[in-house]
């Protein structure tokens, strides 16, 4: 197979190699081998703990590394609405494509490089959100405290009277302030502002607000700060319940929002001014708004702040904070240009010593074992070797291959178009090593299913022109983040467009669009041209319609009947055509694993017992198509009946389909019949046969002499001096007694013949009523394609169709009714009949290929082939 060749048909051949690395170049040798991503590794320290491994602390210092890079990245974004967008790391691919192999110095020094740089940031931004902190804490002092002397300056006396009453009262009643609440006859009440003014004017103490704010007196009367406005009710609240109502409560909007308690995030609040009487009350209030967050201002003289000093200090910390914001973002601002090869960087190297980890040590040296394609074995080889001598070491790589009975991987080489069809069968299951593959029939079947389905030309035409623009386009949305739904559309984008092909096709055969039919022929069926009005009228054929289904099948009476009637008979035949070529594939892996075995014991009495009764069928269908009855003058019979009597009453024949039909449905049925112990019983007494014949010959068993045989074969080919594919210098010769990889066939397991017939019983068991259940569920295209157009003429009926009548034709009314009917109509076709319709029938041919074909041939019991490549690093 050449390397242009796609492995398609059946996966590729594979080679399992092993590869000597010298300790001095295993680092730049992976690397290549990462950028080359040819090689599957097998872990070879799987009986090794992950801590215990050789670069674990390489690991440790890349993870390390990656979270200074993760801190940088966090950072920029969180500055990104200043100088640039926000980190993206959509060009990670290309760059790792670009990026040449590196020596280990040159990461040292950048890890070196990184971890200055960070330092500088986290330093300069842990200053600035403490100036940013202490910034906002002024500020919101500032308007608390201008809040509360604009209050004071509203609501002159208010402290003097509040003092006034607390120490009247306390004469009168003679108690102290620890049982000031208890007292039941005391009253805390603000008289009207003239009141107040008045006792103002009568207190010496005070004069106005700027006075008495800070200035030492209301110090056991008041308590001003800022709480959440969120809160503030229930501050309100917890304080009427706790001083029992002895309060004066007033909250004052800032306009400005201001950092929350927790420094991260901004809110609005309020600034409070409580009033209530004495140290101990002050106390409790204070208490009760710190443990709701409060920002609580100091009345004393000796700390209150003042105006004059808040600005003072805020214009300092503003020019401070400015000029720590410039440091920090031009430090960004080189981050910003280089955090994506970093990334890239640090990617690939923990990638390197994670699969440097997989390998064996020697005294000298590291070994690998590892699958790749046998069409590359030279490519690898010549790409080491040109390595080894562009940096001018003594030390070689050595290449190795290893002949083994552990199982290959699967690897489909696909392109662009064919690997979305891949794709619905690897979901599936992944294809047994060098079985057939059921993507490459998948590519004409899956989409032709569908349009069976989905058949009308205006619809198809709709899907297909969304396809066609995601393709036309596919550069563009393949570079702009996806979410799931349209990526899973962009992805299939070459698969709808054979859906959409496909529809249009079954439409025009159909002879559907929109429900309504196309008349690019003349009509096969003339009606009469005379009637009178209540006869039932006939029409008269009068020729073939060339291409599809006549257009005068449209709108009669029996034209549903005629229509279901071809359409189910259409999907049987579909079905025994899908599950008979699908069984073919069967034959073919048999072939290529020279299983006589399976070929006698399996595929022949399972394609007698198909044909013979389904395959009868579908000719039966065809052949009555193909006859004219009327000619002969007597019914077609019916066929569903033909086939119980066939079953029920050998022999007997009700409705005549052709000469001779008693004998050869008889022959057929014993055939079928004689096919079932064919399939229970040829293969596992053959197999036991095998077994006793090899033991006589000395051999353990018939696993034991089918190993021998593939050695010899082996060995032979070696030593062929016509071989001169490659050079092979050491041959070892490996047993798989289990390990740790999966799949795997161990080549000396004990023969069981009770496993065997146990599953030999299950296998015919299955298959028989298989082939009843299958051909059953093919009549979903009948049953999907019947109710996509009956919904399609009923959405027609509803909606555009009420916009043709002959009432006020012509008016502005009418105009705009068929306009929005238009529109109504074509959203509903789009969201209802393209979209969930076409979902619908897309994953039902999902199931006729996930079932009823890929279970006639399709082991899946194989594993993916993921090589070791940085680009599969960047997609995971």
């Amino acid at each position: 197979m050449s390397k242009e060749e796609e492995a398609i048909f059946r996966s590729a051949e594979m080679a399992y190699v092993q590869l000597y690395v010298p300790l001095e170049i295993s680092r730049e040798v992976v690397c290549l081998l990462g950028n080359l991503g040819l090689l599957m590794f097998r872990d070879l320290n799987s009986d090794t703990n992950e801590f215990q491994r050789t670069y674990v602390e390489q690991l440790r210092r890349c993870d390390d590394t990656q979270r200074l890079l993760t801190f940088l990245a966090e950072t920029m974004d969180k500055h990104a609405n200043v100088y640039w967008h926000t980190y993206t790391d959509s060009g990670q691919e290309t760059l790792l494509q670009n990026m040449a192999v590196e020596d280990l110095n040159s990461i040292n020094d950048l890890t070196t490089e990184i971890e200055l740089v960070e330092s500088r940031v986290r330093r300069l931004d842990e200053s600035l959100n403490d100036i940013q902190l202490k910034l906002d804490s002024l500020l919101e002092t500032r308007y608390v405290v201008f809040k509360a002397e604009r209050f004071l300056q509203i609501n002159p006396g208010i402290v003097g009277r509040v003092s006034r009453e607390y120490r009247e009262q306390q004469q009168q009643n003679n108690i102290d302030e620890e049982s000031f609440l208890d007292n039941d006859n005391f009253s805390f009440t603000i008289d009207s502002e003239d009141e107040q003014e008045q006792g103002v004017h009568n207190n010496h103490d005070v004069d106005n607000g700027h006075v008495l704010l800070g200035s030492g007196i209301q110090e056991q009367f008041m308590v001003v700060g800022a709480v959440r406005r969120d809160k503030v009710d229930t501050l309100n609240k917890l304080l009427w319940r706790l001083l029992r109502g002895n309060l004066y409560f007033q909250n004052i909007a800032i306009e400005e929002p201001l950092l929350d308690s927790d420094g991260l995030t901004r809110v609005e609040k309020d600034c409070v001014v409580v009033f209530t009487h004495g140290h101990i009350l002050i106390n409790k209030v204070r208490r009760v708004m710190e443990s709701l967050g409060a920002h609580i201002i100091p009345l004393d003289k000796e700390h209150f702040p003042k105006l004059n000093t808040l600005n003072d200090e805020i214009d300092d910390l503003q020019q401070i904070a400015q000029s720590t914001e410039q440091a920090l973002h031009t430090e960004l601002l080189v981050v910003h240009d280089q955090i994506l090869h970093w990334n890239v960087a640090f990617k690939r190297e923990k990638s390197i010593y994670a699969t440097l980890n997989l390998f064996r040590q020697e005294t000298h040296g590291l070994v690998a074992e590892a699958w790749l394609p046998n069409n590359e074995i030279t490519d690898l080889t010549q790409s080491l070797k040109d390595f080894v001598e562009s940096i001018g070491s003594e030390y070689s790589a050595v290449v190795t291959i290893i002949h083994t009975n552990r199982q290959p991987p699967t690897y489909h080489r696909t392109n662009k178009f064919t690997d979305a069809f891949q794709s619905i069968v690897d979901a599936y299951g992944i294809a047994t090593y060098q079985e057939i593959n059921p993507g490459l029939a998948t590519i004409v079947t899956f989409p032709f299913m569908f349009a069976i389905m989905f058949g009308d030309l205006g619809h198809g035409f709709i899907l297909f022109l969304i396809a066609l623009v995601l393709i036309l386009n596919e550069r563009k949305f393949g570079a702009m983040t996806r979410d799931e739904i349209f990526d899973m559309a962009f992805t299939g984008r070459y698969v709808l467009v054979l859906m959409g092909a496909f529809s249009m096709y079954t439409g025009l055969m159909y002879n559907d669009m929109f429900s309504k039919p196309l008349t690019l022929f003349k009509s096969g069926w003339e009606w009469p041209t005379s009637f009178k009005q209540g006869d039932n009228i006939s029409a008269k054929q009068v020729g073939v319609y060339p291409f599809g289904l006549d257009s005068g099948w449209h709108g009669t009476e029996n034209g549903l009947l005629f229509s279901n009637s071809y359409k189910m008979k259409l999907s049987i035949l579909m079905g025994f055509i899908h599950m008979t070529y699908s069984f073919m594939f069967s034959y073919i892996n048999f072939k290529r694993r020279n299983s006589t075995v399976d070929i006698i014991g399996n595929f022949i009495p399972g394609l007698i017992f198909m044909q013979s009764i389904f395959g009868y069928l579908s000719w039966a269908i065809v052949f009555k198509w193909s006859k004219d009855w009327i000619k002969d003058n007597k019914p077609a019979p019916g066929l569903l009946n033909m086939l119980i009597n066939m079953f029920l009453a050998p022999g007997k024949i009700d409705e005549q389909l052709y000469k001779g039909q008693a004998f050869l449905q008889q022959v057929l049925l014993l055939a079928a019949l004689v096919c079932v112990p064919w399939l229970l019983l040829y293969k596992p007494l053959t197999l036991r046969r095998l077994n006793k014949s090899a033991k006589m010959r000395g051999y353990e068993g018939i696993q034991d002499q089918e190993t021998s045989r593939e050695l010899m074969e082996t060995e032979q080919q070696l030593h062929n001096p016509d071989n001169n594919d490659m050079v092979v210098t050491d041959f070892d010769l490996e047993r798989d007694n289990g390990g740790d990889d999966s799949n795997q066939h161990g080549p000396n397991a004990e023969f069981n013949f009770g496993d065997i017939m146990i599953h030999q019983v299950i296998h015919t068991i299955e298959f028989c009523l298989n082939c009843i259940s299958h051909t059953a569920s093919y009549l979903r295209l009948w049953a999907l394609s019947l109710a996509h157009a009956q919904l399609s003429s009923v959405l027609w009926d509803m909606t555009i169709q009420n916009s043709f009548s002959s009432e006020n034709s012509g008016s502005p009314l009418a105009v705009f009714k068929v306009f929005f009917l238009f529109a109504m109509w074509f959203v509903l076709t789009v969201c209802v009949l393209v979209l969930m319709e076409g979902t619908s029938a897309m994953l039902h041919a999902l199931r006729l290929h996930w079932v009823e074909a890929m279970s006639k041939f399709f082991e899946g019991e194989g594993y993916a082939y993921v090589p070791f490549s940085f680009s599969n690093m960047i997609e995971s």
